[in-house]
């Protein structure tokens, strides 16, 4: 009566890529529903994190043109006739306005996210999931060890940014002092920017180590980020 209903709904859609999709909605209908929008919840094997989040996106904004009215069926008969065309919507323009998301990431610009680890312990596992993150999320950058500072600079879409800090915080990504997996808990944002027009992009992402911090210094200048060195990295050391 005061938090609403949570239910999951599986459904498969055929011929998509040449296979079956199987999606995994969860659905929080509030207690106004449907005056109120649902919160969704988007997962599937077949897909990355990425192509989830537009599938939620576009889910949302149909749920926009049915306020006021029960919703849930219409959407889940909407995502089965447009989910080719959203997951493949880099590639193709479909028919349907609501469908595009590249105008968003286009009017946000390329965002620049540095960040500061303080350790890690099961640094082989650790470095596998940043790795699988960042190309879950299309984002490029760098994992840069040098001596104990670590620092992960990305770039790509304002909003994958943000998805990259929800697992960054919310994830069991290393494991504690009696090897029990754990939430990364001493990390440090220290720059979320837009990219400036001098900045160099990163076309990949690299996990790097240096021996000297002028190694790692050459790594920042040769992007044009050399404030961006001056102002974060030194502190570090002290």
């Amino acid at each position: 009566e005061t938090h609403g209903i949570t239910f999951r709904i599986q459904i498969r859609v055929k011929e998509l890529l040449d296979t079956d999709v199987l999606l995994k909605l969860l659905f929080h209908l509030p207690v106004n529903y449907p005056s109120t929008l649902p919160d969704i919840s988007v997962s599937s094997d077949q897909l990355t994190r990425a192509q989830c989040t537009d599938v939620k996106d576009k889910l949302l904004e149909q749920a926009k043109k049915h306020l006021s009215e029960p919703m849930v069926h219409d959407l889940i008969l909407w995502l089965q006739q447009h989910l080719k065309c959203v997951i493949k919507q880099s590639a193709t323009v479909c028919h349907e306005k609501t469908t595009l998301s590249t105008g968003k990431s286009t009017e946000d610009g390329i965002w620049m996210l540095l960040l500061h680890l303080d350790h890690m312990r099961a640094k082989a596992k650790y470095v596998r999931t940043v790795e699988k993150w960042a190309s879950d999320l299309r984002l490029t950058g760098r994992l840069m060890f040098m001596g104990k500072i670590i620092l992960i600079l990305l770039q790509g879409d304002r909003s994958n940014i943000k998805e990259y800090l929800i697992l960054q915080k919310t994830s069991k990504v290393d494991v504690d002092s009696s090897g029990k997996k754990c939430k990364e808990k001493m990390i440090s944002v220290l720059c979320e920017t837009k990219v400036q027009a001098q900045q160099k992009r990163f076309q990949t992402f690299e996990v790097k180590e240096y021996s000297r911090l002028d190694e790692l210094q050459k790594e920042f200048e040769a992007a044009g980020l050399t404030t961006l060195f001056s102002e974060f990295v030194p502190p570090l050391l002290k």
